[in-house]
Parts: C-alpha cells; structure tokens; sequence
C-alpha cells in the first residue's frame, strides 16, 4: 500500500511521525509532502522523515484563497508520479481535492470546531473524516468516523512518549528550579479569523506577574519585543514536550501546546477569545471534554481571568502532583490512537 501525507503544520510531524513508522514496518510505502511554516521541517528532519516541500505559509486570506490552486497543482503532481492508494491529511483541502482528481480516497483529521470555510472546502471531497469523540460540529454520519482519544495522544501516550530530564540543561533550567512556559502565536492560520489572546503590548506585564512563582519561558511563533526575546527558549523544537512535561504551568495562546501540557500532566492554561469576548474553548469539545472531565486544562478569554487561575495553581504546592495523578487517569480512559489509526488504515485499504 502506498500513502501520501501533506504536513501543513508543526504538529501534524507529531501527529504522524509514529503513524509512518507503523506503516514502514509493516512494509507500506509513505511519501510526505511538507509546507514551510515555523519549525515544520526542522523537525521532519530531526526525526529523520524525508518530505518534498511545498512552498511557504500564505499569510493573507486573498494569498491563502488564491493559494489553493496552485497547491492542489503541486500535490497533484506528486500524486501522479507516487501513484498512492490513501491520502492523509488534518483538516486538509488540498488533499481531498487531489484525491477525488486522481479517484482515491483521502481520509482527513480533524479537532477544530467552527471554522467555517476550512470545512467548506475540505469535508464534501474526503472519503473519511476523522475526529476525537468529544467533536462537536456536525459531519456527514457517512463518512464521520470518531476515536477516543485526542491527536496529542498520537504521540505523547507513554506507549510513545518518555521525557528526556536533559532537556532542562540544554534550555539552562536547574533540575530544581521551577519554571513556567508561556507561548504567544502568529494569529495566522485560517481558524485564528476573529481571534484574540493576550492584548498587545501587555506580554511583559504579563510575564511580570507569573515571575513571582517561579522563571518564566517563553515560546512564539511571533517576533517579540527586544525586552522580551531574553525569555525566548533556545532548544530544538523537538525538545518542547519533555520541558512541558517538569513545567509547573503552561499558560498561553497556543491551542496544541495547551492540550499537550494537559495531556502531559501539567497544568494547563489557554488564553483566546472570539470577536464576541467569549472564550474560544466554549465550543472546543476537547477543551471542554478536558476541564469538565478530567481538570486538567482551564480556558479563559483573557489574561487577567487566566493569571487569576495560574496564581491559584502556582501558590498550591501539590498542584503538580494533582495533575499527574488526574493524567493517570486520562491515559487509563483514553485509546493508543496511534495503533488505532494504523488498524484503521490497513483495514480501510483491504475494504474489509
């Protein structure tokens, strides 16, 4: 069997990188296909994963609608000559529509309620939508297949995962110490339309205030303020994970890495809200099934709302260990999506 994987993102290399293994092991062929945005590729080339690359990251809606046409072009292309039985992708235009061009199925993924023209355009060409149990938009029943799991779980459940403790001295943190890693993000993508985080120019007011508890890290896809780049982490991008599993807190913009601190066992904090003032997690059904479920991750459309609740983890010293005994939990509820996916796909191929 031969299956092609366009990576839009950073964290789809996660969300795949243990999916291709299986399927090299078990003597299928993979080709990926990769855009350029942020660390994307670093980390496709840190876990040894060859791709062909695919352009850079549109920034401007009239770029991304105009784009579309000539990456559909570019992956086709590659299809051609691959020749593939599958395509994959998460929340992925482009590969629904090479597949019904080329009269294969494409299977997608997604996590992301109520982002309107993204789904438009992809969910009416793709043969299979998956997505975790808790989703809350509505899909075609004929093709929504769902899981019990989350796509962090592709790659941070322990059959997977285990954190390196050298990551703290590559990122100059004494074993000791006890730190909080904030994330501030590009707003960017097509879902961040009508989006909001941390006010402009309150970041360092913001990082004053966590840095009672404990440092204060910072990671951004943005450029930062020079009084600010002096919190920049200066790891590899695949080390991220380990230092979110001895974090104190997360506390941040950045949606992914807020569920993956939740899913670590650490607290997690995630700060967004829409163009009504509401908190984006209010219609998010992992950030909902997360909070109401298992406590493990809190959502707010602020910061002021959002340090209230960092202080009131922080000043409690069992915190941590609450959390790692309600990850406990989680993991006992939850499925290895990653075998789930490879059962998924050997069994779809076969038609059985």
């Amino acid at each position: 069997m031969k299956v092609l994987i366009d990576i839009g993102h950073p964290a789809h290399v996660h969300f795949f990188k243990n999916l291709i293994n299986n399927l090299k092991k078990n003597g299928h062929s993979v080709q990926l296909i990769a855009r350029d945005k942020e660390v994307t590729q670093a980390l496709l080339q840190a876990y040894g994963l060859e791709y062909i690359k695919r352009g850079e990251l549109k920034k401007s809606m009239i770029q991304k609608a105009l784009g579309i046409f000539s990456t559909d072009y570019t992956i086709y292309k590659i299809a051609r000559k691959f020749r593939p039985d599958i395509l994959l992708g998460v929340h992925n235009p482009y590969i629904a529509h090479v597949s019904k061009i080329i009269g294969k199925p494409s299977i997608i993924f997604t996590d992301t309620e109520r982002v309107g023209v993204a789904s438009w355009l992809t969910f009416p060409f793709a043969d299979v939508i998956w997505t975790p149990s808790c989703f809350r938009d509505k899909i075609n029943p004929k093709k929504h297949v769902t899981f019990n799991g989350y796509k962090e779980l592709a790659y941070l459940h322990p059959n997977y995962f285990r954190p390196d403790p050298s990551v703290l001295e590559r990122a100059g943190i004494a074993e000791s110490e006890k730190f909080i890693i904030v994330r501030f993000i590009l707003w960017a993508a097509s879902h961040d339309t009508s989006l909001y985080g941390i006010k402009p120019g309150n970041e360092m007011d913001f990082i004053k205030s966590l840095e009672h508890f404990g440092r204060v890290v910072v990671t951004s896809e943005r450029k930062l303020p020079e009084d600010i780049e002096q919190y920049r982490l200066r790891i590899p991008p695949e080390d991220l994970h380990s230092l979110l599993y001895f974090a104190q807190l997360y506390i941040g913009e950045g949606g992914t890495t807020a569920t993956e601190a939740a899913v670590l066992g650490t607290p997690s904090i995630h700060i967004e809200a829409t163009s009504e003032g509401v908190a984006s997690g209010t219609y998010v059904g992992n950030y909902l099934e997360l909070r109401d479920t298992y406590d493990l991750l809190h959502f707010y459309p602020d910061e002021k709302q959002a340090l209230e609740k960092a202080a009131e983890i922080l000043e409690n010293p069992d915190s941590k260990e609450n959390w790692r005994k309600k990850r406990d939990r989680l993991i006992t509820d939850k499925i290895d999506v990653t075998t789930w996916m490879t059962n998924f796909i050997e069994h779809y191929a076969l038609g059985s």
